[in-house]
C-alpha cells in the first residue's frame, strides 16, 4: 500500500520500552502502534520514521529508551467494510437481532486506519450474517470493542433497533462485562476496586495512561489464583475506557504478561510463550435488545492462555 501524498501527517514520538530491545523497527513499531506490519513498512519506506533525525530502514534494530519520531497520516481513508473470512468463526448465539462471537487473538472489532488485517465485521459478514447499518460506516452494528490482543465474548447488532438498546445498555453500565487476566506480581489487598481517570498518555498518543483529567474509569477485581511471580485476577468493568485494564494494572505497576506496550517484562513473556497481553473477556451479560430476556454467556480460554496456565502450574510443583 501506497500512502497518498494527500494525506495530512501528525508527528508522534514514541519510546521504545524495555520489552522491545533489539526487535527489527518494523515489527517493534507495529506492536506499539496497533498497525499491521506491511503498513510500518510502508512509512519506514517514505522516509516517515526516523531517530536522532536519521530516516531508519526497516531491518534496523531498536534499543531500549530509543526516541522514535513517526509521521502518521491523519485524515481517513473513506471507510468500507470488507468481508475477512476467519476459519472457524466461533458463533456463541444468534438470531434474528444480534450475534455473540468468541473473538480470537489478531483479529481487530472493526476496520480503522493502518489496520490491514481480519475484522469481527469483516469476519460476520463474510459468514453470511448481516449486521445493524447504524454507527459510523466502517463500525456498523459495533455496540462494544476488544483490543486485537484480547479474546472473548463480543456482541453486535444486526438491526437498528439492537443498536440502540445495546449502546444504552453500555452507556448506562448495565451489562455485565467478566475479564480474567494475567498480572504480574501479587495483588495487595488481594480483591479491590481501582478508580483512576485515564485518557490519552500526555507524551505518547499511541498509548492511554492515568491522569488527573481523565474520563472516569472504574474496574474491580479479585485474586483467583497465584503463581511465582504472577496472579490470575477476574475482573469486572464498570466503565469501559480504551485499554481500561491494561491502563489500570500497569499504572498500580502489575502489568498484565505479555503487554509490552504497558511495561511488562518480556522474560515472564518469553517463559510462558505469550505474544499478547494476557487478557480474556471471559463472560458478557445483557438483556436482549428486543425480547427483554436476559442472556449471560461464557467462554473458555483458547490454547495460549490454557498453554501458559499449563506451564505455570507445572513449574508451581517443582515438576
Amino acid at each position: 500500500m501506497t500512502l497518498p501524498e494527500s494525506l495530512k501527517r501528525q508527528e508522534r514520538v514514541i519510546s521504545i520500552p524495555e520489552g522491545l530491545d533489539q526487535e527489527r523497527v518494523d515489527a517493534a513499531l507495529a506492536r506499539m502502534l496497533g498497525l499491521s506490519r506491511s503498513v510500518v513498512v510502508d512509512l519506514i519506506e517514505s522516509g516517515e520514521i526516523s531517530k536522532a533525525g536519521k530516516v531508519v530502514t526497516k531491518s534496523d534494530k531498536v534499543s531500549t529508551g530509543d526516541v522514535l519520531e513517526i509521521l502518521m497520516p491523519t485524515a481517513k481513508m473513506p471507510p468500507t467494510l470488507t468481508a475477512t473470512p476467519i476459519e472457524g468463526l466461533d458463533v456463541v448465539f444468534n438470531d434474528e437481532h444480534i450475534i455473540v462471537i468468541n473473538k480470537p487473538a489478531g483479529v481487530a472489532a472493526h476496520p480503522s486506519p493502518g489496520w490491514q488485517g481480519p475484522t469481527v465485521i469483516g469476519a460476520i459478514i463474510a459468514a453470511g450474517y448481516n449486521v445493524s447499518t447504524s454507527g459510523a460506516a466502517e463500525r456498523q452494528g459495533v455496540v462494544h470493542r476488544l483490543d486485537v490482543g484480547t479474546t472473548g465474548l463480543m456482541v453486535v447488532a444486526k438491526d437498528e433497533a439492537s443498536y440502540a438498546n445495546l449502546k444504552d445498555q453500555f452507556r448506562e453500565r448495565v451489562v455485565k462485562k467478566v475479564y480474567h487476566a494475567m498480572v504480574q506480581g501479587h495483588m495487595d489487598p488481594s480483591e479491590g476496586t481501582i478508580d483512576a481517570p485515564i485518557n490519552r498518555h500526555p507524551r505518547e498518543d499511541y498509548r492511554f495512561a492515568v491522569v488527573a483529567d481523565g474520563k472516569p474509569s472504574i474496574t474491580h477485581y479479585k485474586s483467583l489464583e497465584l503463581f511465582p511471580a504472577v496472579s490470575l485476577l477476574e475482573i469486572e468493568l464498570e466503565t469501559g475506557r480504551t485499554h481500561q485494564i491494561r491502563v489500570h494494572f500497569s499504572a498500580l505497576h502489575h502489568p498484565l504478561v505479555g503487554d509490552l506496550t504497558y511495561g511488562a517484562d518480556h522474560t515472564i513473556a518469553e517463559r510462558l510463550e505469550m505474544h499478547r497481553p494476557w487478557l480474556h473477556a471471559r463472560q458478557l451479560a445483557f438483556t436482549h435488545p428486543i425480547t427483554g430476556e436476559y442472556l449471560s454467556f461464557e467462554c473458555e480460554y483458547p490454547s495460549d492462555l490454557t498453554r501458559s496456565l499449563e506451564t505455570l502450574a507445572r513449574n508451581s510443583h517443582g515438576n
